[in-house]
């Protein structure tokens, strides 16, 4: 009698910035477990997914989306990580949007290409593509550009063809044993989730004015009876920044501590109390030994 090997690893989602590469891995998953914005580069740094089945697990690697910027060393830090990310992957899950090849799709498919590991394309926003025959010659440009393993039209905003990356993806993986237990969907920390939800909701606020200039850490975590305490700290690099971030009256900050306590509540289903607070710490996004620290680098 023969049975099915169960295969485990790691895929890495790439793409460039703004492709949907975090709302596919939501969508996978089965629940949102990395933020998600209509500004690019929402994702600063890896963070796994993981996608369980009866016979695989597939840890997806959301990194950062791959761009032509390297002006400060934030942009270089942030290459440099989506960039090791598909180097120690299995396997790539390629994010483009369906009829916009740009620039930073081919230098993202040009380190495809470098790494020689099989790679999944997912023709993402399919929504938007009217009529549907006209996918057709999208994927055959596609078939072109690259031999893809796969190539899935896919709305990761709405979950279409959502389902039909993991039988793409598992054979592409290695014979091996779960990497995680089976019932794990993310392997953020509390402390670390937190941030990224507080970070989303300063990005939806404040996205024109202060898109890479700020960053988050949770200082406390502490769990009261029913109720959850977190300190959180929004860093930002000048004093002009501070009080964008702070608003007249201090509206702002309290309109992003707001929003991210509701999302909070709604995702560990307990009241939670949030202290905010707004500091600077001039140019921490040129600094590449604070930018290491942070996991950035």
């Amino acid at each position: 009698m023969s049975t099915v090997a169960f295969r485990a690893g790691f895929v890495a989602v790439s793409g460039r910035p703004n492709a949907g590469k975090s709302t596919l891995v939501n969508a996978m998953v089965g629940q949102r477990i990395a933020i998600v914005s209509r500004r690019p580069q929402a994702t600063r740094r890896a963070l796994r997914g993981i996608v369980n089945g009866a016979d695989f697990q597939i840890v997806l690697v959301d990194s950062p989306g791959l761009h032509g910027r390297n002006t400060r060393a934030l942009n270089r830090a942030l290459n440099s990580g989506a960039k090791q990310a598909a180097v120690e992957a299995d396997a790539i899950l390629f994010v483009i949007e369906a009829g916009r090849w740009q620039e930073d799709d081919e230098r993202a498919l040009a380190l495809i290409r470098e790494t020689g590991r099989p790679a999944v394309l997912a023709l993402n926003k399919i929504d938007r593509v009217h009529p549907r025959e006209a996918l057709l010659p999208m994927i055959a440009e596609a078939q072109e550009r690259h031999d893809f393993s796969a190539i899935i039209p896919v709305s990761a905003l709405r979950g279409d063809n959502a389902e039909k990356f993991a039988a793409a993806l598992a054979p592409l993986l290695p014979e091996s044993p779960r990497l995680f237990p089976a019932d794990q969907v993310t392997d953020q920390r509390m402390a670390e989730r937190a941030a990224e939800i507080v970070r989303e909701a300063l990005m939806e606020r404040l996205g024109q004015e202060l898109p890479y200039a700020a960053y988050v850490t949770v200082e406390r975590v502490e769990e009261k009876g029913e109720r959850l305490h977190l300190d959180a700290v929004i860093w930002v690099a000048r004093t002009s920044q501070k009080g964008i971030v702070v608003g007249a009256g201090g509206r702002m900050v309290k309109a992003i501590g707001s929003a991210a306590r509701k999302a909070l509540e709604a995702e560990h289903e307990r009241p939670v109390m949030l202290a905010l607070q707004v500091r600077e710490r001039t140019g921490w996004n040129d600094d590449p030994r604070l930018l290491s620290m942070l996991g950035l680098g």
